[in-house]
């Protein structure tokens, strides 16, 4: 068996981990392991495939990032070509990449990565190539399994930030609008900002009345708590209106949503007449060593993956169903997409501690 690994999209605090587990367990049962650079560029030629050792995933448990760098515009089933005028086209490179593999000497592919990669996994799959899933994604928004590796690490990250403003909040007397992350789903805002005992929180899942916003802030200024913190994930909008876009997409590459905390913090300033300062935490979730749960939880998912190539799981992910690590078919996942439930327990409770949700 020669196993290939690839990581695509965005990255994931974990990563290295689950690239450790895989090939110490594939080693340990005789096989070949190889690594496909820059999610599956390297079987593009538009970067490398690389031998993956015990050596190579020595002490790299603990790290951030990825010893196989990523990226979030690889699809070779929508792969970007610069044309000789500058402009820019999509093609399909998926029989190319196929035949690639099959010349390497690849016998099946672990693909690591979120919704996007996961589809371009199942549609290979269904070419004929034999890929296992590995679900990754800080905002927690693939279905089928509990939580994901990254997730841990980017709600502690942004409960940091939040300990942090509270302090400088209070001695002000401000409201400070925090963003945080989350595209389609608010998890990271929702955990942290309840863990973090914000007094507004912001989600894609339940769009927000800025005049609500204002009123809770005003309430608490009337009860003697002159300060408040305000948690946005970075895809809320307002009721009746649209999500925030930053810049330019580059081609290939997802809508950039974000921005959002800014004119938020304005229009809060204006309404009650309070000093508001926004922050941006962006990419700060995606960086750094991994928590212990994340690092304990991307190892069981690469050690399962092995285990899923062992027993022919082909078009089949790992997923986290407490108390155990199961299988199922990414075809599954990937039918809904996993959102706040605004019925959820973590919600409810929110709402009973006084948080707001600017509905």
């Amino acid at each position: 068996m020669r196993l290939a690994i690839s990581t695509g999209g965005g990255d994931a605090p974990g990563l290295n981990a689950v690239i450790r587990a895989a090939v110490l367990s594939a080693i340990n049962r005789g096989w070949d392991v190889c690594g496909i650079k820059r999610g599956f560029a390297g079987l593009l030629g538009e970067d490398e495939v690389v031998p993956l050792t015990r050596e190579s995933v020595r002490g790299i448990a603990h790290l951030g990032g990825t010893i196989l760098r990523t990226t979030n515009r690889g699809n070779p089933f929508h792969y970007p070509r610069v044309q000789s005028d500058g402009s820019i086209i999509e093609e399909d490179r998926s029989d190319e990449l196929i035949d690639n593999a099959r010349r390497l000497g690849i016998d099946a592919v672990i693909s690591i990565g979120g919704d996007g990669s996961l589809t371009i996994a199942k549609l290979l799959c269904d070419r004929g190539m034999k890929v296992v899933g590995v679900p990754k994604t800080i905002d927690n928004d693939v279905s089928g399994t509990i939580t994901t590796f990254g997730f841990d690490t980017a709600v502690n990250t942004a409960l940091d930030a939040i300990d942090k403003l509270h302090t400088t909040a209070e001695s002000h007397d401000r409201v400070i609008v925090l963003e945080v992350m989350g595209r389609d789903a608010g998890f990271i805002a929702l955990h942290s900002g309840l863990a973090g005992t914000a007094d507004v929180i912001l989600i894609p899942e339940i769009p927000y009345d800025i005049s609500k916003v204002c009123e809770k802030i005003q309430a608490r200024d009337r009860a003697g708590r002159h300060f408040s913190i305000v948690v946005v994930a970075e895809g809320a909008f307002p009721r009746g209106g649209t999500v925030s876009l930053i810049g330019e997409s580059l081609p290939g590459e997802s809508r950039r949503l974000g921005g959002l905390c800014e004119p938020i913090a304005r229009e809060i300033q204006q309404r009650t007449g309070k000093e508001t300062r926004s922050l941006v935490l962006g990419h700060l979730q995606r960086g750094g060593m991994p928590t212990g749960y994340d690092r304990l939880l991307a190892t069981r998912f690469g050690g399962a993956a092995v285990r899923a190539v062992a027993d022919g799981k082909w078009g089949h992910m790992v997923a986290l169903q407490s108390p155990h690590i199961v299988t199922i078919p990414i075809e599954d996942a990937l039918r809904e997409p996993k959102r706040v439930d605004p019925r959820h327990d973590v919600v409810l409770t929110a709402r009973a501690t006084g948080i707001s949700f600017g509905d």
